[in-house]
């Protein structure tokens, strides 16, 4: 029976990379990699139907070794029949962005950089590229045109049932070191917000959980996947984060489907790293009104 519910699980994961020296200067560390090995060893575990990665998988994608840790856990996921689909991370192509390209090309072969979707469980997810300046204008005209025609598909297609957006950088957060993107807002978030089916927005790039609501849809920020931890805005004019007695330094985002709706599970890890245990959990009830455009 738990196999059985296993399959149905769909789990996300973001932030993984390594810290880097210059990172070390600014911010604490906390035993990152040992963090990050933790929830490999966990998802290999659970040995879920399908791991959805959003980005920043390792903190140089043009370095050959800066992989080593991810081949051996995509080896392990494949012989768990666990399928990896991932979306780039600013981390991924910085410095030389060609080879940090071809590089994470070659571990994620279905991944398309202008936009691809995978689905599970009627669960359509759609993994947008958020690196807005590694593509060429015609690449960025042909995301975005891509993402309107597939919202506007997923919504009149009976077998989907709930759509998620993801890509990368957060629409909202109140991350000090990285805040709000802007780009994202003004090309991810309207037709995220006209489109029915769609629930839920997932993205990485703050290292730090956060819930947002904003007319009637759900934003979450889950950069926990072994990431130095980023100082959040606590000021009064910080953004109205629904999880703010939810801080973990560490942890990743299980999701169920139940219904039309969603069930949502995100998992810390311990801070005497024994294992795992469910810190926050929230429901995406189906039904959810059409927006009225004004």
């Amino acid at each position: 029976m738990e196999q059985d519910n296993n399959k149905r699980e769909i789990l996300f994961l973001s932030d993984t990379q390594a810290p880097m020296w210059v990172e070390k200067l600014v911010l604490r560390t906390h035993q990152n990699t040992k963090a990050t090995q933790a929830i490999f060893a966990e998802i290999l575990r659970i040995r879920p139907a399908v791991l959805y990665w959003l980005g920043d998988i390792v903190s140089l994608g043009y370095r050959n070794n800066k992989w080593r840790l991810i081949d051996q856990f995509l080896l392990k996921c494949t012989e768990v029949s666990t399928a990896v689909y991932a979306i780039m991370g600013n981390h991924d192509v910085m410095g030389r962005p060609r080879k940090g390209a071809r590089n994470f090309q070659k571990r994620f072969p279905e991944h398309s950089p202008t936009g691809y979707v995978k689905t599970t469980d009627s669960i359509a997810v759609v993994m947008l590229n958020s690196n807005f300046s590694t593509l060429s204008a015609a690449d960025l005209v042909k995301q975005q045109t891509w993402y309107q025609e597939t919202l506007d598909e997923l919504d009149t297609d009976p077998e989907i049932k709930v759509v998620i957006v993801t890509c990368h950088h957060a629409p909202y957060s109140n991350s000090k070191l990285v805040g709000s993107s802007k780009l994202v807002q003004q090309r991810f978030v309207p037709p995220y917000a006209k489109c029915q089916k769609a629930r839920l927005f997932i993205t990485g790039h703050s290292h730090a959980f956060e819930r947002y609501e904003f007319d009637g849809k759900t934003f979450l920020v889950i950069g926990g996947g072994g990431g130095l931890r980023q100082p959040l805005n606590v000021s009064p004019t910080r953004l109205p984060d629904l999880a703010t007695e939810y801080k973990p330094m560490f942890h990743y985002l299980s999701v169920r489907r139940d219904g039309d709706g969603l069930y949502l599970t995100s998992y810390c890890l311990k801070k005497d790293f024994t294992g795992f245990s469910e810190g926050y959990h929230f429901e995406i009830p189906a039904g959810v009104p059409a927006p009225v455009d004004s």
